[in-house]
């Protein structure tokens, strides 16, 4: 398999046209069947209006087939606290996700720095 129940991942959508709503998901996978995965955890949506990546505060279970084109999927340590993660700008480096303990993962979708 491609990728293993309890593992975590961190999902970007990719933008189907110039004003989707940019969307990420981090969670952890409770079930999969081939590519096909069930996660569990937290949605972030870009907010035009204040220019950053807003973490819904409720928990989620999304399928994603992470064999898709759609999804841009990155695999995270386990021993990541998803509560804990939220996103932020870091100097010289752009926007990351962070536990502020131990995790950073570079987010930038598409360029150097966002």
């Amino acid at each position: 398999m491609i990728v293993e129940v309890g593992e975590k991942l961190h999902v970007m959508y990719r933008s189907l046209y110039e004003k989707s709503t940019r969307r990420h998901f981090i969670g952890e996978v409770k079930a999969v069947d081939r590519s096909l995965c069930r996660i569990e955890g937290y949605v972030f949506v870009y907010d035009d209006k204040s220019t950053e990546f807003i973490k819904k505060a409720e928990k989620r279970i999304t399928i994603i087939d992470v064999a898709e084109s759609g999804f841009i999927v990155n695999v995270i340590d386990s021993a990541v606290v998803l509560e804990n993660v939220r996103y932020k700008y870091a100097p010289n480096v752009g926007l990351i996700a962070t536990d502020n303990n131990n995790f950073t993962l570079n987010i930038n979708e598409f360029g150097s720095k966002s």
